[in-house]
């Protein structure tokens, strides 16, 4: 493996000086490129792009090649595991991810069985590899993976929710049903988080997308304990190097001080948390990643630059933070306004980096 030649965003997830902020972008592969919508009809469909080793790699890097972001992330999607459970996962247009085969009793979760990732998920590490080749050492590359929690909301429904109807209905009617799923799903996110690592993967992230529907109690009782159970059990070190592990619970700034007692090296924020105050609470102990409201970028760039200024002032001076969006990029952004973003983020940091 060649060396990094930029290692900004590892270097800021450990907590070391760096000489500007680093900056990526939750889905900065995606639709709003022009690039990627081309590789995605040339795949036929979204799972044929993710299950196409080469293609994923292509538009893992298109977003590289356009802006001087400061990591990759691997293209997939969350919901691969459960796929690989054999729930049958399929996309209908407009509609979101859907399972054929949801899991709602107990016959359906007891026969669940924890996926081999060189097996049954050989398609996600065959990308990894290729993409982490095809760096050849530019940036560190990110491995994720969803939430137990956020896993099992998607199985149990069936499709995405409004409601968390049938998913909180087993929780609150049936808990010890509702532990069994969690439980076998922390065991399938730590062994297919850890073989990301052993095929090349230099950090990784863990995306607990519904973590704040939940009621204080239940976050801890039904999220958060699975995420420790995960952090517990992952590889920390490979390369020579620590691979850092993020926790992102949207929703969940209430909750800092719990997640960074998991052990984990950095909290992902989403724009209703002010950074600042997320950095006199637990900036002690994890870096921080976030936050800006994805929809400032449908503002101009002049707005844009204002309100990256305005976080990067809000968290201070030293390093400890990873400049990203709250959530996701929208499909419908102009990629020049993420540019905008990007810029801003390395020339306004630079003074609160300077010794």
């Amino acid at each position: 493996m060649s060396d990094l030649k930029n290692d900004r965003f590892l270097r800021a997830l450990m907590r070391q000086p760096v000489d500007a902020t680093p900056v990526w972008m939750m889905r900065q592969a995606g639709r709003y490129l022009p690039e990627y919508r081309a590789t995605r009809e040339k795949a036929g469909s979204f799972m044929d792009l993710c299950m196409n080793p080469d293609l994923a790699c292509e538009v893992t890097l298109q977003p590289l090649e356009r802006f001087p972001l400061d990591a990759a992330i691997l293209f997939s999607d969350i919901l691969t595991i459960p796929d690989a459970m054999g729930l049958g996962l399929y996309f209908s247009e407009g509609e979101g991810p859907r399972f054929k085969r949801p899991v709602r009793d107990r016959a359906a979760i007891d026969a669940l069985g924890v996926p081999d990732p060189e097996q049954d998920l050989r398609y996600v590490m065959d990308a990894v590899r290729t993409i982490r080749r095809e760096l050849n050492g530019r940036v560190p590359l990110i491995g994720f993976s969803g939430s137990p929690w956020t896993l099992a909301t998607y199985m149990i429904e069936g499709s995405s929710t409004k409601t968390f109807a049938r998913s909180k209905g087993m929780m609150f009617d049936e808990p010890a049903l509702m532990h069994s799923l969690l439980d076998k799903l922390a065991a399938a996110v730590t062994e297919y988080l850890n073989a990301q690592v052993a095929a090349g993967a230099q950090a990784l992230m863990v995306f607990d997308t519904w973590g704040g529907t939940l009621s204080p109690r239940d976050y801890k009782a039904f999220s958060l304990a699975y995420m420790q159970r995960i952090v517990d059990g992952l590889t920390r070190e490979a390369d020579g190097r620590k691979v850092p592990v993020i926790l992102f619970t949207k929703g969940g700034g209430q909750w800092l001080e719990l997640m960074a007692d998991t052990g984990c090296d950095a909290l992902g924020l989403d724009w209703t948390t002010d950074i600042g105050d997320a950095r006199a609470r637990v900036g002690d102990r994890v870096a921080l990643q976030g936050n800006l409201d994805p929809c400032t970028l449908y503002a101009s760039p002049q707005a844009i630059r204002r309100s990256v200024g305005e976080i990067l002032a809000s968290y201070g001076k030293g390093s400890g933070h990873v400049f990203n969006l709250g959530h996701g990029i929208h499909p419908t952004i102009p990629p020049e306004h993420a540019a905008a973003m990007i810029e801003a983020v390395h020339e306004l940091s630079r003074p609160y980096h300077a010794t």
